[in-house]
């Protein structure tokens, strides 16, 4: 999925209240925003595929008992006017429909036929598009048997293959809220599959959480002339984007004044994700890196290190031991580290009152005691679960991110990674293609890394040791927590973007350097 238009998230709930109040305040009306609505949607079908501006095609245009259908009678008429040979389907009577949907009904109405939904037979399939304008943002419930069977099922078949489908704001059967596909009474999850999503105003969550992506197709966010800066209240969420030249660049000074990052690693054939951590953590602009190893892997970890230093570290005296050194600004807990010696060295780390940032072994050695984990967290600690280790510390929250969605808006990946800052106290950022970051007071971000933009070789060992020292040395800088979370999951992509396909572990902080120098020169961000 590409997207393109704002970078802010708002829900349904959000979007429903922005629109309200711009026609409550009489700078618009509602018949203006559904009849721009449907204008976008055309434009976004002619900007995607520029051949169907040239010559008048076909369409299929399934309008629901909403607003969304209302838009897409706008869009039948429309691409009527443009000289299209266009068949509209209606899901419930339309007779029932009111406001600025009935409106747009009766003006399709009086110059173009009405079927019933569902339909015995469906026209032929010689090509063109399918535009889905059934449900939008306000569907709360998995789709009809009857319409998926009767409708959906066959247009996503073989014989329509040729058919272009787009999607008004969000593709129907998905949740808007959590990008979860919603199911029937009988537990059956369907839903429209659209290889373009023309939304409106901004982006909504579930065009980019958990199944969004796959339904979404190319999202593109239609400008319907509402107050960009609008707001509907607390709880916005933002995109993640690239970081501040200022935030990353490094201005002079002794290595000291860009911190200190210390990486505690595993015992012998155990050291090398410390390692990668390390190596993320000195690309990243850290001062000073330090690994500290137990006795028994010292051998191979100098054997492998250079610009990095070493120190011993057998157990919990000597890393209290280390940590008497001020200058040591934050810490890494976890790649390879083993639950064991995890157990032992993470209380000692929390202790201090450092940045800390927990990955791997220092989270799933607390899988059934969580609580004594986060006992003893501040708010500089950084969480960075992928699922697994998500459900080892919070089971409760991953059990209802895996419950079936029944009704919408269904709990979202946000909503659990909100909850669980809030429990842990401290920062969470739980892993994915949907990335998800989110503190204690409830702010969040969303680092998508779909379409063009998908790095699905990060699917690697070691990537997300790297992603937890590139954390810890922006820590070690003296980012703030969440500034340095958000600020290291773009650039870990990006690098991974960057290099591309065969992309290993070790490949990541080596691409950093290029990166960090084509933000200063372009001033990214």
């Amino acid at each position: 999925m590409k997207t393109s238009g704002a970078t802010s998230l708002v829900t349904a709930a959000q979007m429903r209240a922005i629109e309200k109040a711009a026609i409550d305040s009489g700078a618009v009306t509602g018949g203006a925003l559904m009849e721009r609505a449907g204008r976008a949607v055309v434009d976004a079908i002619f900007a995607h595929w520029p051949k169907l501006a040239q010559v008048p095609g076909r369409a299929i245009v399934l309008c629901g008992p909403g607003n969304n259908g209302g838009d897409g009678y706008v869009i039948a008429r429309l691409l009527q006017e443009w000289g299209w040979e266009v068949a509209v389907f209606a899901w419930g009577d339309p007779a029932h429909l009111s406001g600025d949907a009935a409106v747009q009904y009766a003006r399709w109405a009086a110059m173009g036929t009405i079927q019933p939904l569902p339909v015995a037979a469906l026209p032929d399939p010689r090509g063109g598009v399918i535009v889905d304008a059934l449900f939008g943002t306000g569907l709360t419930r998995g789709l009809a048997p009857d319409l998926v069977q009767a409708m959906l099922t066959p247009l996503g078949g073989q014989a329509f293959d040729q058919w272009h489908r787009v999607a008004v704001d969000i593709p129907s059967g998905l949740c808007a809220d959590s990008g979860r596909v919603l199911v029937d009474a009988a537990g059956q999850a369907a839903g429209f599959r659209a290889d373009l999503t023309v939304t409106f105003h901004a982006q909504k969550p579930g065009h980019l959480l958990d199944r969004g992506p796959d339904f979404c197709g190319h999202v593109v966010v239609g400008d319907i002339g509402l107050d960009r800066q609008g707001r509907a209240g607390q709880g916005d969420v933002a995109l993640v984007g690239p970081p501040l030249a200022g935030e990353i660049a490094k201005q002079g000074g002794h290595k000291y004044d860009h911190g200190h990052a210390l990486m505690l690693s595993g015992g012998q054939g155990c050291s090398g994700a410390a390692r990668l951590a390390a190596r993320g953590a000195l690309r990243i602009g850290a001062g000073l890196v330090t690994v500290a190893a137990p006795a028994a892997a010292m051998a191979e970890c100098a054997a492998q290190l250079t610009a990095i230093m070493l120190r011993q570290c057998d157990g919990d005296t000597d890393l209290a031991a280390l940590l008497d050194d001020s200058r040591i600004g934050a810490l890494c807990l976890g790649p390879g580290l083993g639950q064991g010696r995890a157990r032992d060295l993470v209380p000692v780390a929390l202790a201090s009152g450092r940045g800390v940032v927990l990955d791997a072994d220092a989270l799933s050695a607390y899988a059934g005691q969580p609580d004594a984990l986060f006992s003893m967290l501040h708010p500089d600690t950084i969480l960075t679960p992928h699922d697994g280790e998500f459900a080892r510390l919070f089971p409760d929250l991953a059990e209802m991110l895996a419950r079936p969605a029944a009704r919408g808006p269904a709990f979202s990946k946000i909503d659990a990674t909100r909850a669980a800052a809030k429990r842990a106290g401290c920062i969470v950022l739980l892993k994915g293609r949907d990335t998800v970051i989110a503190d204690p007071a409830g702010d969040c971000v969303v680092h998508a890394a779909i379409g063009p933009r998908a790095v699905p070789w990060l699917a690697t060992a070691g990537a997300g040791d790297v992603l937890a020292g590139m954390i810890t040395g922006l820590l070690a800088r003296g980012l703030p927590p969440m500034q340095a979370a958000k600020a290291a999951v773009w650039l870990h992509a990006e690098a991974a973007l960057c290099f591309g396909p065969g992309l290993i572990a070790e490949d990541l902080p080596e691409v950093l350097p290029q990166l960090l120098r084509r933000i200063a020169d372009e001033g990214v961000g």
